[in-house]
């Protein structure tokens, strides 16, 4: 009985299959014992195997319970259940054309191992971004009689728009995505800035007021002017990243582009008002909340397309790629050192 323990105890190390029936070496061929091998060790037979030093979405390589592959296989597991382990999301690889969709940004290198281990912060803060402008472009365009500058959002404009683009901002901080990085922070600074000026604790619109109701600040040439200039500055930086853009797909493209002219119509929007031409006022801050209407279904697409992607769904929705439309400076310098 001693002997029969040390011998099970030997083979359990060995991660061998106590379970399973012998395997027939006869007929297998002049690999049977290579063959034998693999399949106690639980290898998986019938997919190629993966190259462990690309990038991984999630990876589990250095956890306790780990065996070297991302998960933890032994003896208890039988040929189909440790393939099926094996083909699971956590130990897919990720292509530069994935990457680019997930996290919006050309794939780049960076040390550390976090983008292999935190979750992805891109969703998270386009689901701030569009929580918040869905309904302030339906409440510019006045539908169902809806107005005020969406005044009746501002706590979404704090927490949804400013809260959690900042956070997403800070995980792309984290794991080395400088434009995500940058876009999502200036983005959740404006939802912020957005709602500070709706609020009356800042007086931001009460300043201009010459009738001591903070209220009539709005109409007054100064403040009007003075945000007006304020969304010709974001036009401005919406159209750097534009330019930007081009080197990620062609959604992250067209949402920059109807931001720019979003930005635009709403400036010309205060403008007009000051001038005295109020039904062209009206119709420009209606065509800047079509804008940012269309800016939205842009940014719905490229979210629904990155949670897909994210849990590996059987199908993809296409963003159309520009990762490699125009070739960056690094891979430029790679082909010409190896020439």
């Amino acid at each position: 009985m001693a002997h029969h323990h040390e011998s099970l105890r030997e083979r359990t190390l060995n991660n061998e299959n106590l379970a399973g029936p012998e395997i027939n070496r006869a007929g297998i061929g002049g690999n049977h014992g290579d063959l034998m091998d693999r399949t106690q060790n639980n290898e998986n037979l019938t997919a190629p195997t993966p190259d462990l030093s690309a990038p991984l979405e999630k990876d589990f390589s250095n956890s306790p319970y780990s065996n070297g592959y991302h998960q933890h296989l032994d003896a208890s597991h039988d040929s189909e259940t440790a393939l099926r382990k094996m083909r699971t999301a956590g130990s897919i690889s990720i292509t530069p054309e994935l990457f680019e969709k997930l996290y919006l940004s050309p794939k780049t290198r960076v040390h550390g191992d976090l983008r292999t281990t935190v979750g992805n912060p891109t969703p998270l803060a386009l689901l701030g971004f569009l929580l918040s402008l869905t309904p302030l472009s339906m409440d510019l365009m006045g539908w169902r009689g809806a107005g005020g500058n969406g005044a009746a959002g501002t706590g979404t404009y704090y927490f949804f728009g400013g809260l959690l683009m900042i956070l997403g901002s800070l995980g792309e901080f984290l794991i080395g995505n400088t434009f995500p990085f940058v876009v999502f922070g200036s983005f959740g600074a404006f939802w912020l800035g957005w709602a500070a000026t709706l609020q009356p604790f800042y007086n931001a619109y009460g300043a201009y007021s010459t009738t001591g109701v903070a209220a009539d600040g709005l109409a007054t040439v100064g403040f009007r002017s003075s945000y007006a200039f304020f969304f010709i500055a974001m036009a401005i930086l919406c159209l750097v990243y534009l330019v930007c853009s081009l080197r990620t797909n062609v959604c992250f493209f067209m949402i920059f582009l109807t931001l720019v002219l979003a930005f635009c119509m709403l400036a010309g929007s205060f403008f007009e008002a000051n001038n005295g031409n109020m039904t062209r006022s009206v119709n420009l801050q209606i065509a800047g909340g079509a804008f940012a209407f269309v800016t939205t279904l842009f940014g719905w697409w490229i979210f629904i397309a990155i949670m897909l992607a994210s849990l590996d769904f059987p199908f993809e929705l296409p963003v159309g790629d520009l990762s490699g439309f125009i070739k960056g400076a690094s891979d430029k310098k790679a082909r010409q050192e190896s020439v």
